[in-house]
């Protein structure tokens, strides 16, 4: 167990001192497509989340969707850098059985996360966008279900059959994404 501590501890401060500062606590500086991906996760754990309004959101009700949750937070720069081509896979996809859904980690929850989510616009092919997704609240003990949070932003891909297909670690490029949800629907 001491071994264990230890060899966490050591990951922790190279992880720290690796990080991007500026970007999201835990994450290594990235640029898209240098995302760390695994596949072939078994099910997508049976969760429940609160969206903005206060209501209920299981993962469940999702089932026959395949659904890209991203784990994000209103303060983590390359998270901001995902937005505007999700708002993008949303808008091209949505009508073919896929949907994104955010997840934000914000300590303060629902006070900073509103807030953000109605007035911050996003740069689209030109236009200024508000985030036109499913945006809940997570936590550490919702994202331990889905193998822990190393850093942000992280992203689970969920098979129509409710199974977790890959998670990115990192900032992700949308090709790699997009493949993904192609090959998923």
């Amino acid at each position: 167990m001491k071994r264990l501590l230890n060899v966490a501890l050591f990951a922790a401060v190279i992880c720290i001192a690796t990080s991007n500062f500026s970007g999201c606590s835990g994450a290594p500086k990235q640029t898209p497509g240098t995302a760390t991906a695994s596949a072939g996760l078994g099910p997508a754990p049976d969760v429940t989340f609160k969206d903005l309004q206060g209501n209920n959101v299981t993962l469940a009700s999702m089932k026959g969707k395949v659904v890209l949750l991203n784990f994000w937070a209103t303060w983590c720069d390359p998270c901001h850098e995902e937005i505007p081509w999700m708002i993008q896979l949303q808008q091209k996809y949505a009508d073919k059985g896929f949907t994104m859904l955010g997840a934000a980690m914000d300590d303060e929850g629902v006070k900073i996360v509103q807030p953000f989510v109605q007035k911050t616009q996003f740069d689209v092919q030109g236009h200024p966008t508000t985030m036109n997704y499913p945006i809940v609240i997570a936590n550490d003990d919702i994202a331990s279900k889905f193998g822990g949070l190393i850093g942000l932003p992280t992203s689970v891909m969920i098979s129509r059959d409710g199974t977790m297909a890959k998670r990115y670690i990192g900032l992700v490029s949308e090709d790699t994404v997009e493949k993904e949800i192609r090959s998923l629907l």
